[in-house]
């Protein structure tokens, strides 16, 4: 088990909002409450209308399939249908954006300013959030090793499922005093144990970050004086990181063999 250091004052801090019922979703709530609930919802694209008109009939006749395998399937059925039928669901997905836009442009006319604004900032922070999953998900793909943990996280793990206290927070509270209380001398295995794991973890970046280079992703290394100074073009950002993994991912692949 693999814990964040904590500090004593984000602990109570967090419990003291929990308990209070105050936080970023309180806070945002009233006007989420006053606006996001009535916001029109985006139509279906062609796909995602295929799959929800097929994916019953396709269940009941691949009952042994798990959901993941059916789509799989349902996927494969699509990129071999006729552009003939797909147009029938390209049709309605564009009657419905018709739609949609009107449905869109009246209610952004009731919005206050100061509503607009919350919105405005409520999507900035989740097309952040969204962006920065998406950057760990293609780091764990490429297998970039893992942080090293302090000496107060291996206590924390070593400690964790016999601590006292009922909830998460009243644990690492629990651990978090008594780390304070120990000696120098009783702190000492899990600081040189932490000083390990930093060494581990320099050696196996280095090592990760020369394949990134070869694998033409310098974008991903630390050192910034060894990335090419690049300008984006702002019309294919988008779906670049997208094509970086891809492309990355198929010359792992070819590396394997040769290794």
């Amino acid at each position: 088990m693999r814990l964040p250091s904590i500090s004593i004052s984000i602990l109570t801090v967090g419990a003291a909002r929990r308990v209070c019922g105050v936080g970023r979703a309180a806070e945002a709530g009233c006007c989420r409450a006053m606006s996001s609930a009535e916001r029109p919802k985006r139509p279906l694209s062609a796909y995602f209308r295929f799959l929800r008109d097929k994916q019953p009939q396709f269940r009941q006749q691949n009952p042994g399939l798990n959901s993941l395998e059916l789509v799989k399937k349902l996927a494969g059925v699509w990129r071999e249908l006729p552009a003939s039928q797909k147009q029938v669901y390209e049709e309605a997905r564009k009657t419905d954006w018709r739609k949609y836009e009107e449905q869109l442009a009246a209610y952004k006319a009731q919005l206050t300013p100061a509503q607009a604004a919350a919105l405005k900032e409520e999507r900035r922070k989740r097309l952040a959030k969204r962006r920065s999953f998406r950057i760990k998900r293609e780091l764990t793909v490429l297998g970039k090793p893992k942080r090293p943990r302090s000496g107060f996280n291996i206590f924390v793990s070593e400690n964790f499922q016999q601590s006292k206290g009922l909830s998460p927070t009243a644990k690492l509270k629990q651990l978090f005093e008594t780390w304070q209380n120990l000696s120098a001398s009783q702190k000492q295995p899990y600081l040189q144990l932490a000083q390990d794991d930093k060494v581990r973890y320099q050696n196996e970046m280095k090592s990760w970050e020369a394949k990134m280079i070869e694998l033409g992703r310098e974008d991903l290394i630390r050192s910034r004086e060894q990335r090419p100074k690049k300008k984006t073009d702002t019309n294919t950002a988008r779906g670049g990181s997208k094509a970086k993994l891809h492309e990355s991912l198929a010359k792992l692949k070819l590396k394997k063999p040769e290794e």
